[in-house]
């Protein structure tokens, strides 16, 4: 009878290349950074003065992407929803006149409140709101039948949706003037400034590293 004889190179398993190992350990990398991006956090950079001064021009912002559930990816679609944003949540979302740019603005009504502007001064449900973050820099209050920045409403915020403001209230294009949020349309909630650059004098703001938002 004959015997088969395995050599010990037989029976030893095959070391991965070099290179195999780095590619699969790249691959694994970009797999977690696009899980992460799509479903947990993602980076987005302010690139106008809407929300002056909580975000100045130039500043890189970390957005919670989980805390309003979990999203299907491109369709936006709530699977697993766990909260709803609040009012003066700082929330990026779709643009409603276009999907393809994301806003960030501050939620100021949810679904069943009542907003309403009267010469420059903002009321939800009958209450005027004191807020130390909005600021108003233009002394002129304009007429309803001009544009509604300054006297708008009451206006009554339906389900499934928030109305949004910009800080800078004087300089903001928003819920005043293109109507409300969808849900599906929020991307997350602006938590942290992780890096902030000033194109105007070419500098690093440092005091801004770290800076949670309110």
């Amino acid at each position: 009878m004959n015997s088969v004889i395995s050599s010990s190179e037989d029976t030893q398993p095959k070391k991965k290349s070099a290179l195999r190992e780095n590619i699969e350990a790249i691959a694994v990398a970009i797999v977690l950074a696009l899980f992460i991006r799509t479903f947990i956090v993602q980076a987005f950079k302010i690139p106008s003065g809407s929300m002056q001064p909580t975000l100045q021009i130039g500043d890189h912002i970390l957005v919670n992407k989980f805390i309003y559930g979990v999203k299907l990816p491109f369709v936006g679609t709530t699977i697993i929803p766990i909260a709803e944003p609040k009012r003066e949540d700082i929330i990026v979302f779709k643009f409603p006149e276009d999907p393809e740019k994301d806003f960030i603005k501050r939620v100021v009504g949810v679904a069943g409140d009542t907003v309403e502007m009267r010469d420059k001064r903002l009321y939800v449900n009958g209450e005027l709101q004191q807020q130390d973050f909005a600021v108003y820099t233009d002394e002129r209050i304009l007429p309803r039948r001009f544009q509604p920045r300054d006297n708008f409403g009451p206006i009554s915020v339906p389900e499934g949706t928030v109305f949004v403001m910009g800080d800078n209230r004087d300089h903001s294009y928003d819920s005043r003037f293109w109507g409300f949020v969808d849900l599906d349309a929020v991307k997350g909630k602006a938590f942290i400034i992780y890096w902030s650059w000033d194109k105007e004098k070419f500098g690093v703001r440092w005091n801004r590293f770290g800076r949670l938002l309110r």
